[in-house]
């Protein structure tokens, strides 16, 4: 794992979503991106983290900010979180996690006494001209829209 910094050019990518589109960094220049890394779907912390971010929604929308969740599930996995949570926004399937090593967020996680490698829930927030603003990676889950929102 390596680290980007605040003021950083954010690693461009191209990856599918959930309808099996690519989606790159590029789509969104001009425009403000929220991008979010979690580790699965359909999860208590990831489920918490992506219904704020629903519900915290129309006030990113109206500051000029898209979302985009990303994590090593599958479009067809990814179609179902969509749907069960009423998401408002991509996700896109980073089975390879090449976008999660990109942005330096997939290495070696300890659960229940076991080293295993995967995503270490961050946050990018990435400014129109693809510069990265600010990194988050303390996330509180349930209330990650008021934590990006309150800066």
């Amino acid at each position: 794992m390596f680290h980007l910094k605040e003021g950083d050019a954010a690693p461009d990518f191209a990856a599918p979503n959930e309808k099996g589109e690519i989606v790159r960094l590029s789509d969104f220049k001009g425009k403000k991106l929220v991008l979010y890394f979690y580790p699965k779907d359909d999860t208590p912390g990831c489920t918490a983290e992506a219904c704020s971010l629903r519900d915290g929604y129309s006030q990113f929308v109206s500051k000029g900010y898209a979302i985009l969740g990303v994590s090593p599930d599958s479009a067809k996995k990814h179609v179902k979180f969509i749907e069960k949570y009423n998401l408002p926004f991509s996700l896109l399937a980073d089975e390879d996690h090449a976008v999660a090593e990109a942005y330096g967020v997939w290495g070696p996680k300890k659960f229940m006494g076991r080293t295993y490698d995967g995503i270490h829930r961050t946050t990018f927030v990435i400014d129109e001209n693809g510069r990265i603003e600010r990194i988050i990676t303390k996330v509180d889950t349930e209330n990650h829209a008021a934590q990006l929102l309150e800066a």
